[in-house]
């Protein structure tokens, strides 16, 4: 029987991949850090019966339309908004994603981010680094404090909750907003859920976790920004696109609020001159939530997993709905 052609958008590493190709008729685009060039992607979609793709790659109505014998595509991630699912669905093309396996790391991530805004790490950092390091003041790069503070998380999921924990060692305060109220997890992690408008207004630091929709792209713009504690430092883990980022260099610049961490922006990579990345009260990082080396393996594995699990007739470990 002739093995399942699959084509991986990124090169992974061998060492990984190699466990599969017993299964799979597995091609690698070769480059690790620069992307597939959209004809390429096309060509080999066209031909392939998987794909295994990132979060970068764009599987669009256009892709998907034009396949012949694709029956799956697994996406390296958690969010899967490159993918059309609707269109996927029409053409009865499955999707898989990879939750649960980055769960910890990306919450890590997150609250590192917080911890690094509200101290002020990075400026310090730079700070000494640049020799401008002189005689003590005792407001020298002074930050605010996290402990008995109040977090607001907008998207209680699976990593919101495990921002939640890592809060209740610094003895927050825990509010949450989500489509839908879940007091399983109100009791267990003592969280209050609020509306939206009062998470705003009540939170020290308002943490983002929410995927991108319709309903959720720029859900952080000028009025949110403006209702906000003159002290409260925004962290966005999540998408770029939920906010508006000339609403939130604005309110920055107009001492609305007092700092932001940010590991996603609306595009990515960010431009050098992005306005965003000249303010010091601003931490920027380059997408890393999942990045540590033994999450990014976990991922690969279950979406080469997923794909032998669909052409062996078996049950899928994590589908998209």
């Amino acid at each position: 029987m002739q093995k399942p052609y699959i084509f991986i958008t990124r090169a992974l590493p061998e060492s990984v991949v190699r466990l599969y190709r017993d299964q799979l008729n597995i091609e690698m685009w070769p480059e690790e850090q620069e992307p597939v060039p959209r004809k390429v992607l096309l060509e080999k979609s066209a031909q392939a019966d998987g794909l295994l793709t990132m979060l970068t790659d764009s599987i669009d109505q256009e892709l998907l339309e034009q396949t012949n014998s694709l029956g799956i595509v697994s996406n390296l991630a958690v969010g899967y908004d490159n993918i059309d699912i609707t269109v996927a669905k029409e053409k009865q093309i499955a999707v898989t994603n990879t939750p649960d396996v980055l769960t910890d790391t990306t919450a890590d991530l997150t609250f590192g981010l917080l911890m690094a805004a509200a101290r002020r790490i990075v400026e310090a950092s730079e700070f000494v680094k640049k020799g401008e390091w002189g005689p003590w003041s005792p407001l020298l790069l002074a930050g605010s404090d996290i402990h008995h503070k109040t977090i607001g998380i907008v998207g209680m999921g699976r990593i919101g909750e495990a921002v939640a924990k890592r809060a209740i060692g610094f003895d927050m305060n825990i509010l949450y907003h989500n489509r839908s109220r879940n007091k399983e997890t109100e009791e267990k992690l003592e969280a209050t859920f609020t509306e939206f408008h009062e998470l705003i207004e009540q939170s020290d630091f308002i943490v983002s976790m929410v995927p991108l929709t319709s309903e959720t792209r720029h859900m952080f713009d000028r009025a949110t920004f403006q209702r906000m504690k003159e002290g409260a430092i925004f962290i966005n883990a999540s998408r770029g696109a939920v906010v508006d980022e000339q609403a939130l260099y604005e309110a920055l610049v107009n001492k609305e609020i007092a700092g932001a961490g940010l590991d996603v922006f609306e595009k990515e990579p960010i431009e050098a001159d992005h306005p965003l990345l000249q303010l010091n009260q601003v931490v920027c990082l380059p997408h890393i939530g999942s990045a540590t080396r033994e999450t990014r393996i976990k991922m690969m594995e279950l979406c080469l997993d997923n794909l032998c699990r669909f052409f062996s007739d078996e049950k899928l470990l994590t589908p998209v709905k």
